[in-house]
């Protein structure tokens, strides 16, 4: 079965508008959606092949993977005016993540050794794919906390400025911190299919 790179997909949209208002305040809106691709085979190169065939691609490549993440951020501000100074009044940060994952469609008939390494590692992609959803919503909601702490300036027009300063530069911070996961996932990645198969293993009183 592949140790394979899965990384994720984005889609990248972040906005902000003006309005005014007098009160500051915050509202992360995070929302997760599921599809699956379906996958055939009675043995590992099987499966193995079609993972590497009918897979989601990721960041524009033409590589297929196990699963993917989609992300896309969004948001909006609004501003007060007062005393001739502009401050944020209200931010809002939404991300929306689709998870993509690999469903076995002839599980039926296959042995119990490889119906065993198929949940193994299905399972091991959605927690992958759950962890860089998990990234995501933590990045939008220091993103939030970073607008909302910005220091009155002078104009609006300044303060939106900032903001989308602010907004670009968590984005950018988000690409680094799911780069670095995948990359620390690649290294471990057998170390732990081997002990998610013992695991499964010893649950089952099998012995090898």
């Amino acid at each position: 079965m592949p140790s394979a790179s899965r990384n994720m997909r984005l889609v990248l949209a972040f906005s902000m508008t003006i309005a005014l208002c007098t009160s500051a305040q915050a509202a992360v809106v995070a929302t997760k959606s599921y599809s699956y691709f379906d996958i055939r085979g009675k043995t590992a190169d099987e499966l193995d092949q079609q993972l590497s065939t009918r897979g989601p691609t990721a960041n524009g490549s033409s590589a297929r993977h196990p699963g993917a993440t989609k992300i896309r951020f969004g948001g909006e501000a609004t501003y007060v005016q007062h005393d001739g100074r502009c401050r944020v009044g209200s931010a809002k940060v939404t991300v929306h993540t689709q998870i993509i994952l690999p469903r076995w469609r002839s599980r039926k008939g296959a042995s119990k050794e490889l119906s065993m390494i198929w949940d193994a590692l299905s399972s091991d992609i959605k927690r992958h794919e759950e962890r860089h959803a998990e990234i995501a919503r933590n990045q939008a909601r220091v993103m939030e906390r970073q607008i909302l702490a910005l220091p009155a300036q002078r104009s609006c027009e300044t303060m939106q400025e900032l903001v989308s300063d602010v907004s670009a530069r968590g984005i950018d911070e988000h690409d680094r911190l799911q780069a670095r996961f995948d990359k620390v996932e690649a290294v471990n990645f057998q170390n732990r299919m081997l002990r998610l198969l013992n695991n499964r293993i010893g649950a089952s009183g099998g012995k090898n």
